[in-house]
């Protein structure tokens, strides 16, 4: 295990100067390739975060900096990270073709290995629905189960191939992901375990992420089409908006306590917040020339992300 404690502070006005958010990032060591983040709900709490290209998890003390970086195991590259209601993460590792949960205190590695008939599933992220089951994704064509209190998985063939990618539950606890290389959205019954296919109207988007709002509607960040879109399941009716830019590429999503939506632009290398009462983006920048941010993450106050490209975290603070 490897600490670094270290802290750069960074202020930044929004490119509308509506608001203000302050800017706090912290690199990491070099050569992590940090790839998705996940966040304790607790105000001051530990960030957790994978680091795909050194196969650990990574946990980031933000009062004073300190990173801990812990092994996961022989060929790993986790994807993914999201925590379970006790506070311990779990993560999607595509190298070790498992599903793999850390003990918070003691460090301890607890690995559930895919079933060798399926072989390399591509693990891509997970989340946990409202009965504790943990759900998860495989960009090669599949979507899967793991109950933690029996070690029971399950690995299910995605209704169109390939493509699988972000996942997330609303607050009635439907689960519900994107597949980027099928360009649609699914719902998951969980009674049934089947996915139900839900095509956005446009075509070829490239669906990548999903995250759904307080109201159970699903937001969608689309990275062909440069759009974010949002699907009602009361209504089933989409609407698109396009990020701003001339070729956007719309990476995540996360939607913040307020039900403002946050993506993430590769061509811009901006984030940006998406006001859905006035339908009006706003941009905010790090000073990472290139950022490369992943998965978004956040808890009251804060945004969240993990920059690829530059091995940083960086918090988004808003009042």
């Amino acid at each position: 295990m490897r600490n670094v404690v270290i802290a750069l502070m960074v202020v930044l006005v929004a490119s509308t100067a509506t608001a203000q958010v302050t800017v706090q990032e912290y690199p990491l060591p070099p050569r992590l390739r940090v790839h998705d983040v996940w966040a304790d709900p607790a105000p001051n709490g530990p960030v957790w975060f994978s680091a795909q290209r050194s196969g650990q998890l990574g946990r980031l003390d933000p009062k004073i900096g300190r990173v801990d970086l812990i092994e996961l195991g022989p060929n790993s590259a986790p994807h993914g990270v999201i925590l379970d209601a006790a506070g311990a993460p779990w993560l999607t590792d595509g190298g070790q073709n498992a599903i793999v949960r850390v003990d918070p205190a003691t460090h301890a590695v607890t690995k559930w290995p895919l079933p060798e008939a399926r072989g390399y599933v591509n693990l891509n992220t997970a989340i946990f629905d409202r009965g504790g089951i943990h759900w998860f994704t495989g960009q090669n064509g599949v979507y899967g189960r793991l109950n933690p209190k029996t070690g029971e998985l399950k690995v299910f063939d995605a209704p169109k191939g390939r493509g699988p990618y972000g996942i997330h539950v609303t607050p009635e606890g439907v689960v519900y992901y994107a597949s980027l290389a099928g360009s649609h959205i699914a719902r998951i019954d969980a009674a049934t375990d089947r996915a139900a296919v839900i095509e956005p109207p446009t075509s070829g988007q490239g669906a990548r992420r999903v995250w759904s709002d307080s109201k159970g509607v699903i937001w969608v960040s689309e990275w062909v089409s440069g759009q974010v879109s949002r699907y009602d399941p009361r209504t089933g009716q989409w609407r698109q908006w396009k990020a701003p830019g001339s070729r956007p590429r719309v990476y995540a999503v996360y939607v913040d306590e307020r039900d403002q939506v946050w993506v993430s632009d590769w061509s811009a290398q901006v984030m940006l917040r998406f006001d859905p009462a006035t339908e009006k983006f706003e941009s905010f920048k790090s000073s990472s020339g290139t950022a490369d941010v992943r998965q978004i993450h956040g808890r009251r106050g804060e945004i969240w992300t993990p920059e690829s490209a530059a091995d940083k975290l960086v918090v988004y603070r808003y009042r």
